[in-house]
């Protein structure tokens, strides 16, 4: 049975640089990622004007039912088919990535610990917990670099859905996480903590299967 972690927090709040710590320190090999946001509902019968205006940030955006699915799957020791989500056309892709089940599995995305089946699968759960100014400047430069956003509809998003769905669903579900992270990144110490507490359980297991 693998150890689930669930990685939750704000838009640019560096779930992304935990996560990459993780697997660093743990291995490649022992780790498997699910994002959720590759759960985004396929909406390619509306058209591209009407998918840009869509709520991207509601818990209702995702399909999180398939992921819980997946999870269950992967607990279970078969591989999964995941869905790849292309940002730009706001659309799923043709493509899948198929993932193997691995000691640890991480959960990550802003809605993680928002949904209540969701969490009941996950051995630990955690918020990385950053203030809004640094969290959208983080975005800005994300979804214009990496996603092929321009900065007026980058920051119309967030005025528009964004942070209120940050204040009604993500900053409330950090009450159920086991820890909560301040500062994010910049917090080398509770980092290595959560990094070490993570390694040890899956070592952990790791013997138990040898």
């Amino acid at each position: 049975m693998p150890i689930v972690i669930g990685v939750a927090g704000g838009t640019g709040a560096g779930k992304s640089l935990l996560v990459e710590k993780v697997i660093e320190r743990v291995g490649a090999n022992h780790v498997a990622l699910i994002q959720h946001d590759a759960y985004y509902r396929d909406r390619s019968e509306l058209s591209f004007d009407e998918r840009v205006v869509l709520n991207y940030d509601h818990p209702e955006a995702l399909e999180t039912s398939l992921l819980i699915e997946h999870l269950q799957e992967l607990k279970d020791g078969r591989p999964v088919e995941v869905p790849q989500y292309d940002f730009s056309r706001h659309t799923r892709t043709e493509n899948i990535i198929r993932i193997a089940p691995k000691p640890a599995i991480i959960v990550e995305g802003i809605l993680v610990l928002a949904d209540a089946g969701l969490r009941s699968l996950m051995d630990i759960r955690i918020f990385v917990d950053v203030d809004s100014d640094r969290r959208i400047l983080r975005r800005l430069e994300r979804d214009i670099l990496e996603r092929g956003r321009t900065l007026s509809s980058v920051v119309q998003q967030y005025l528009d859905t964004v942070r209120p769905m940050h204040l009604e669903f993500v900053d409330p579900s950090k009450q159920h996480a086991h820890v909560i992270i301040p500062e994010g990144g910049r917090n080398a110490e509770a980092m290595e903590m959560i990094i070490s507490r993570i390694q040890a359980l899956t070592e952990s297991r790791l013997r138990s299967i040898e």
